[in-house]
């Protein structure tokens, strides 16, 4: 089933989505699903921000408790649409509006951090590489995903900027346009240091979000080892017992 899920997922994301423009350097982002705190935050964003157009349609609202929530927080919370608990995180926005808006459909985000290698530190790179570009239709590009056709849902957190470019040659002595720096035109309602640690927080739910039950998995993998090498020491001695008097 998540073979398929990522597959159906990396078949929603035009292949430039996972390509860096120009040779862009990911800002490297190594995720912490341990921390809870981290992840209701990220939750908080995340229906507040990308369930508006994008499903996470195999994770269900009652998989919070499992963050420290309790059901009546997260119907308080986290459901505004009129949603059960035990219901997936459905877009508000119908797949007929979102074709004809945007040319196609928000992928689904319950995967979207293992559908590409390096995941985490890509998104994390490409929430905050947003500028805007009046030659595009939704008046947003990216650095990271050239062209990309979603508008730029944290804008008032981060405010807005302006990206500048500068000519330098390759080593076939060819000229392109590289990334120089941003120009902010206008504020955002958060600091740099505040809309960064906001992107942390959503990047690590989403990690988690891919794999709810991966924290458990490790508890219960390390125990299984342990329990393995017990029976291997109880087998042996097991065995020296039972063949003595042959030995």
């Amino acid at each position: 089933m998540i073979r398929k899920i990522i597959l159906a997922a990396l078949l929603c994301l035009p292949v430039a989505a996972f390509a860096s423009s120009g040779g862009l350097k990911l800002d490297e982002f190594k995720p912490n699903v341990e921390d809870k705190l981290s992840l209701q935050r990220g939750a908080r964003v995340f229906v507040n921000y990308c369930v508006n157009c994008h499903s996470a349609s195999f994770m269900r609202y009652s998989r919070l408790q499992d963050l420290g929530l309790t059901e009546k927080q997260i119907v308080d919370n986290l459901m505004v649409t009129g949603e059960k608990p035990v219901e997936t995180m459905t877009a508000a926005l119908r797949r007929d509006d979102a074709e004809a808006w945007f040319g196609v459909a928000p992928p689904d985000l319950t995967v979207i951090a293992r559908a590409k290698e390096n995941g985490p530190s890509w998104l994390y790179t490409y929430l905050r590489t947003f500028y805007r570009d009046p030659a595009r239709p939704t008046g947003w590009n990216n650095l990271v995903f050239s062209n990309v056709g979603m508008p730029h849902a944290l804008w008032e957190q981060q405010g807005e900027r302006v990206a500048h470019f500068r000519t330098a040659q390759d080593h076939d002595g060819n000229t392109k346009q590289v990334f120089d720096q941003f120009e902010t035109t206008r504020p955002g309602k958060m600091t740099t240091v505040e809309y960064d640690s906001m992107v942390k927080d959503l990047v690590n739910y989403l990690v988690y979000m891919g794999e709810p039950a991966q924290t458990k998995r490790k508890v219960t993998g390390i125990f299984v080892i342990f329990f393995l090498v017990g029976l291997t020491v109880l087998a042996y001695y097991l065995k020296k017992e039972f063949w003595k008097d042959i030995h």
